[in-house]
């Protein structure tokens, strides 16, 4: 979700200053001014003494002001925060015996771990997220589970087939892991 609400937000900044800078930049250059511009020509100032004090006396402004600057800096402290701690171990370090080492890609274990974890039985969803350091990675495991599926079964399951395929191939000690267990919403089912 993160991953869209970025884009989306950056599209929607980069269109508006694209636009603004673009129009401003033309009226400068002296290109008439759009139908939706606010200012008439090249020689117009930006904020005029008069919509500078507009609102000055208004009992209303500096509380909608400041409470408007408020919910942005809460929005921008909120994304900032989600960006910061999305963080992806990029690869593992596996050890090949002959001290020198391989790497493999972290986004290719987390995709094979969570195939493997989708094909369990009764399964209908995995997402797999690798952190920690590249020499000891841990993992955090969503499932969906199907409605007539054990949690305790599938976690077993996750156990013991695909964790441990993933830290046997990775040659891992140990391949800690914290799992999410979620059941899949259905619909009622139609009784005839």
């Amino acid at each position: 979700m993160l991953r869209t609400v970025n884009r989306v937000l950056i599209g929607v900044v980069g269109l508006v200053l694209v636009v603004l800078g673009g129009s401003v930049l033309a009226v400068g250059l002296g290109a008439p001014a759009p139908s939706w511009w606010i200012h008439d020509g090249r020689h117009d100032v930006l904020l005029s003494d008069a919509e500078r004090t507009r609102w000055r006396d208004a009992g209303w402004w500096w509380p909608v002001v400041i409470a408007v600057l408020a919910v942005l800096l809460l929005l921008v402290l909120w994304w900032l925060t989600a960006v910061l701690r999305r963080r992806r171990l990029a690869e593992v370090l596996v050890d090949t015996g002959d001290g020198a080492g391989a790497l493999l890609r972290g986004r290719a274990l987390q995709t094979v771990l969570a195939r493997e974890a989708a094909e369990l039985d009764g399964v209908a969803h995995a997402h797999v997220h690798l952190t920690g350091r590249r020499t000891a990675p841990e993992t955090r495991v969503r499932l969906q589970l199907e409605p007539h599926v054990d949690p305790g079964t599938a976690l077993h399951q996750l156990t013991t087939e695909a964790l441990a395929h993933a830290r046997n191939s990775a040659g891992l000690a140990s391949l800690p892991a914290e799992v999410r267990l979620r059941a899949v919403k259905h619909g009622a089912e139609r009784v005839s």
